[in-house]
């Protein structure tokens, strides 16, 4: 019956999507390729950061439907292309209330300096700055602004930095689940979500380190920006919260007013008849930046946890996902096309399959052998299985708080019997073959033999690790012993411990790529990028035929992913089937 309601589902949604949907998806497609508007004389352009940004685009055509379509590094591109844009004459940029992920903070800070270097004017407008998450780095990117504005009734409430962690041990305890777990080592803080009431030494003591760095690192940041100094912003944000007039007395910001009253004041700046024109269009009049010239620098892009095999553009939206097929294969492309001479390969993620990993370090290993060198840039998170792809790359680029290492593992499996059975449910195994069949099984914990053989596979993954890191950043394997365990580092933490060479972004890795490259520096070079984005077409005939992916869409076009207590609750469902598929080598996601 199950089956039949699924098959309905299904069904009764592609004739949704094939109905109504993709006739209007297509068409806009056609008209968008047929009429290419041009920008106004006097543009201002308004970048909404309210709705978050991924950090890369889809190569799934569709993948707009799920979120607002930006990404991060469209976003700095679009902003290198306005700087030279006669007819780009300011921007707009409306702030989010609570705290934006630091790493995509400190990129865009960077580009907005680059946008102002060019002498036009950056207005940033807050409607309050709450007190959640890494409301600093949001902070942060409204100073880097030429004028930062607030509305009247809001309050600036940015005094620290705040992160919870959910422990289920007790829980667990009380209903008579039992969290069986190997972890490696006492840093790889995942597990003690489910084996812990409070934090460990060891988790208090690495979570505290790299939220101070973060916090250190934009209260520095803005300071610079604000014309003060660290300690003297220091004490005057915790001394908070503040009104607006007060946070315009003590020089927190330059104007109290309405979003309007902003845009009127971009376009005043902007000159006579000047019109907001949304980043989004803008970016979609523009396209991304190819570059010009013979020499090519290949762009490979890799967002999300590490699973093994092939995407697809199953979907309307969703997360994302590195998939070790594509992304390799990605990477031999770039190698196999003579006209690249370099390779930037952008990662943003927690990590995952280790088999997976290693496929991808496999790719880049290949690209130096072939002689083309391999920069990495990372996004918020290089972390775990994030680090394993970038360990062995010529150079590494981070930003000062990308979170990465946790150069560890963990897995194992959670014992249901115990608590089914205080429902009147039994559960019951059979086993055909050697001891280790049914070492999985969820109605018994490890056997001694089983839980030997298991923390062996575990130390050997570690080992692999390891070994990993210290032949590519030419460290002594006990010095990566001193640092891995499991410990998420910031990048400005990972640098002096030589897990990253360079602090910065996307930018700042393509000039290194150059560089070693040995292409002059008056030499134009062409970007090109890997993997390709799929047509409408090619994702079309990708999507059909998969139920759960089909449900999924009618979920998403009726806007429930919208919501973001639904999103925590997909990111958590999607971390337990990645572990579940054997993601050993990833690492906790703060919720920023």
């Amino acid at each position: 019956m199950k089956q039949f309601f699924l098959t309905v589902l299904g069904v009764f949604t592609g004739l949704i999507l094939f109905v109504v949907v993709i006739p209007v998806v297509l068409l806009t497609v056609a008209v968008a390729s047929t009429a290419k508007p041009t920008t106004p004389a006097n543009t201002v352009l308004e970048l909404d950061l309210r709705d978050g940004i991924s950090d890369q685009p889809s190569t799934n055509p569709f993948a707009a439907f799920g979120g607002s379509g930006l990404a991060l590094t469209q976003v700095v591109d679009g902003l290198h292309q306005a700087q030279g844009d006669a007819n780009v004459k300011a921007v707009l940029i409306r702030l989010p209330e609570g705290g934006m992920t630091p790493a995509v903070a400190d990129e865009l800070r960077q580009a907005v300096h680059r946008f102002r270097a060019s002498g036009k004017p950056v207005f940033a407008h807050s409607q309050g700055f709450a007190p959640t998450g890494a409301v600093m780095s949001t902070y942060m990117v409204g100073a880097s602004a030429s004028e930062l504005w607030m509305q009247n009734t809001a309050g600036f409430q940015a005094t620290g930095f705040s992160a919870d962690s959910l422990f289920l041990g007790r829980a667990f305890q009380k209903y008579g689940v039992k969290a069986d777990f190997e972890q490696r080592y006492e840093y790889k803080n995942a597990v003690n979500e489910y084996t812990q009431s409070d934090y460990t030494g060891p988790h208090r003591e690495a979570m505290t380190a790299w939220m101070t760095s973060i916090y250190d690192s934009a209260l520095g940041q803005a300071a610079r920006d604000r014309r003060t100094t660290a300690p003297a912003l220091r004490s005057l944000i915790e001394a908070g919260p503040y009104t607006a007039e007060q946070a315009l007395a003590n020089r927190l910001i330059d104007k109290v007013g309405q979003v309007e009253e902003a845009e009127t004041a971009a376009k005043s700046r902007a000159g006579k008849g000047a019109e907001i024109v949304e980043f989004g269009e803008y970016l979609s009049q523009k396209g991304e930046r190819t570059g010009s010239g013979r020499s090519a620098i290949a762009i490979v892009g890799g967002e999300g946890a590490i699973v093994t095999g092939r995407g697809g553009a199953g979907s309307f939206g969703g997360g994302s996902s590195i998939h070790s097929d594509d992304t390799a294969e990605a990477i031999y492309d770039a190698i196999e096309d003579r006209d690249v001479k370099a390779i930037v390969f952008r990662v943003s993620s927690p990590g995952g399959s280790p088999e997976a990993s290693e496929q991808i370090l496999a790719a880049v290993r290949a690209a130096r052998a072939a002689g083309k060198p391999v920069v990495v840039s990372m996004g918020a998170y290089a972390a775990s299985g994030g680090y394993w792809v970038s360990s062995q790359a010529d150079w590494i680029v981070a930003q000062p708080t990308t979170l990465t290492g946790s150069i560890g593992v963990f897995g194992g499996k959670f014992v249901l019997a115990d608590a089914l059975g205080r429902f009147g449910v039994d559960m019951r195994g059979l086993t055909v073959g050697g001891e280790y069949a049914d070492a999985f099984s969820p109605s018994q914990s490890f056997t001694p033999d089983q839980r030997a053989a298991f923390a062996g596979s575990m130390d050997r993954i570690y080992d692999d690790f390891i070994g990993r890191v210290a032949t590519g950043r030419k460290l002594p394997v006990e010095r990566v012993r001193e640092i891995a365990r499991g410990r998420v580092w910031t990048g400005a933490q990972a640098l002096p411990l030589g897990l990253v060479d360079q602090l910065g972004g996307l930018t700042e890795a393509v000039a290194k790529a150059r560089e070693l490259a040995r292409i002059p520096a008056d030499q134009s070079v062409r970007f090109k990028r890997f993997p390709k984005e799929k047509s409408p077409w090619e994702a079309i005939s990708e999507m059909f035929g998969v139920q759960t992916e089909a449900a999924r869409a009618l979920i998403m076009l009726g806007g429930v992913m919208a919501d973001p207590q639904a999103q925590a609750v997909m990111q958590r469902v999607n971390g337990e089937r990645m572990r579940s598929q054997g993601a050993v080598v990833l690492a906790d996601q703060p919720m920023f």
